[in-house]
Formats: C-alpha cells, structure tokens, sequence
C-alpha cells in the first residue's frame, strides 16, 4: 500500500510502498478514503509525547482521523462486511476492561489509537482491532470529508461540549485556542443554544470562529482574556473550554469562569508542561468552580452527533479549508510548528 511514511523524529514524511496489513479474527481491514491532519499527529511526529511513552519503531504511519470503506472483516466480526462506509473513531478500545463494559470505551484501561497503536490514516489501508466496538456505521448521505473531520477533534469537542460539560441553551461558552478543537467546540456549542465568546491570539483565527457561531471574540495580547470574557458575559461565562493545553490557556480559561462556573479541558498538554498545568485553587474553591476533561468519545454515543449533522444543525464541512495530497503531508504538518493550519485540512488523495 502507499502511505506517508515516517522515518524518525521530525524527518520528513516520504510516499513509499508498505506491506499490507494482515486480518485479525476481531478486525477489520479499511481502505482510507480520507483522513484529517492533527495537531495530535504532529505531536508524534516531533517527538512531543515520548514522555509519557509514544515512541515509534520504524517505518510508521500516523493518522487517527479517518474514514473509508471495509475491505475484509475477520472471522469474529458480526456487525460490519467488506463494502460497508465506517468512521474510525481516534479513542478505541479492547472491549474487556470495567469501562468498555459500562459504555466508555473512549477511556479503555487497555486503550490504543490509530497512527499511534498501530499504523493509522496516512495509508491507503488501516488494520482496524476489535472493529464491532471501534467503527461507525457511516451515514449514505454524508462525504468521506465530513467522515474524516469526525474522526478526532470534531468528536472529541462534541463529547466535550454537550455529554461532559453538558451546555445548555442560553448559557455562555468562552472557547480559548481556535484550532480545530476550539473551533468545534465553537460550533457545537452554538448548535446547542449557547452564546460564545471565541479567545485567540491569531485574528484570523478569530474571524474564522465568527463564521461558525461565535457571537463575540477576544484577542489575546489586547486584553487580559480572562478580564476580557468576565466583561463581555456580565460576570463569567458558564463554561470554559481550554482547546489549547499550555498553561497560559488553562489559567485564562478558568479565571473567566463566573461563580459555579464548569471548565472544560480538552487541548492535551505537551513536553514543555509534560501533564502539569498549575490551577488558580482559591479561585476555585471561592467559587465552587468543577472541572471536567474529554477524552474523544466512545462510538456508540455517535448516534446524536451524525444526527445533528443529517439534519443540518451541525455543519463540520464549514471547518475544513483545504484539502491535499497524500504527497503533501509532510509540508502541512511541518506549518504546525507556528499554529499555521486554519480548520481542518484533509487528505483526499491516495
């Protein structure tokens, strides 16, 4: 198969001809038909998680935002066949442990992720493990770049914003960092009734968070953000969401809170912070702040979110800005290093 290959920390990505995957009994073979390209998969590429152990033999192949069209199923496969349109969700589990058997397999004890567990989207075909818990049936009506876009930053803002967080209509929803989480979180918040205010240090990224839904926006270095949001939401939003994970960010965002406020992380933290991000405790305390995170989303909770987007009320195709060549892959995760993407850029072309 072709794929994106990965040869070492921060070497660039070549096309090169790989092995196909061998079919497990509990798997499913897919052929990619598009993939989005993640901050996440930059994270790997430069090394950025080998602290909390993601290192890679190699050659590797990353992406964990994809979707395609089953090849073969394995023998002990029962709800998926070969020709069968599937979404493969980033947060996947092993079926066994205590929380794949209480309906959150996003948070396995034994977890693994495509591009990162095991050869992912940057491939033409993908080895998808214990398929009947980790594909999603695909929606006939819905394009293989909608498909894709789901995969990860889409899914795991939606998880976020309405099972965790739980946003209510009329409430307001600071979302600080406008990447593609952040800028998910923007529209499905205001999917879901709520006012948001979008926090960025890059005005085009906040020009961008208007046309999704944010309602007001704030540019850092202007304004103390927190400052900035507690003025513009009469006190403090409802929720807060860190899109971002650096400490700038996580502070901001749970200082913007108004009393009883709920602060939403979802941007995963990276070698600089390597997992510690100090909180404002007294702030919390004095105002009985709760805090939840979001880890991607487990696929039998898919059911609402395709819904909501069958029906036009979420839009994810208004996030993607470009699409690329398998060949590209590397020059778009090497502009990551300046937060140079704006939305989602999705691979097409195999």
């Amino acid at each position: 198969m072709r794929a994106a290959t990965m040869h070492g920390v921060r070497e660039p990505l070549t096309v090169t001809e790989l092995p196909d995957p061998t079919l497990e009994p509990h798997g499913a073979i897919v052929r990619v038909e598009a993939n989005g390209v993640c901050r996440s998969d930059w994270h790997g590429w430069v090394g950025d998680w080998d602290w909390v152990g993601v290192e890679f033999e190699y050659p590797h192949v990353l992406g964990h935002e994809f979707c395609g069209v089953v090849e073969e199923v394995g023998s002990e496969v029962r709800r998926f066949k070969a020709g069968d349109r599937v979404i493969v969700p980033f947060s996947q589990g092993d079926g066994t442990c205590e929380m794949c058997q209480t309906g959150h397999s996003n948070v396995c004890e034994n977890g693994f992720a495509p591009g990162f567990s095991y050869w992912g989207g940057f491939g033409r075909l993908s080895h998808v493990p214990v398929a009947d818990l980790n594909l999603v049936r695909m929606p006939d009506s819905m394009s293989f770049l909608v498909g894709a876009a789901l995969g990860c930053r889409y899914m795991t803002s939606f998880h976020g914003v309405a099972h965790r967080a739980e946003v209510h209509a009329g409430e307001w929803v600071a979302v600080h960092g406008c990447g593609g989480i952040g800028l998910s979180a923007v529209q499905v918040a205001t999917a879901l009734g709520a006012n948001v205010v979008a926090v960025d240090i890059n005005p085009a990224k906040l020009e961008f968070a208007r046309k999704v839904g944010a309602v007001e926006t704030v540019l850092v270095g202007n304004d103390d953000p927190a400052e900035a949001v507690v003025e513009i939401t009469r006190g403090g939003a409802h929720v807060a969401v860190d899109a971002l994970g650096i400490e700038a960010t996580c502070q901001a965002t749970t200082r913007s809170l108004r009393t009883r406020g709920r602060h939403l992380q979802i941007g995963q933290t990276g070698r600089d912070e390597e997992g510690m991000i100090g909180f404002p405790i007294d702030v919390m305390l004095a105002k009985e702040l709760t805090v939840y995170a979001s880890c991607g989303m487990q696929p039998a909770r898919y059911d609402v979110m395709l819904n909501m987007i069958e029906t036009g009320k979420l839009d994810p195709a208004a996030l993607i800005t470009g699409t690329i060549a398998l060949e590209e892959t590397g020059d778009v995760m090497a502009s990551m290093d300046d937060y140079a993407t704006l939305g989602f850029v999705v691979i097409d072309r195999y």
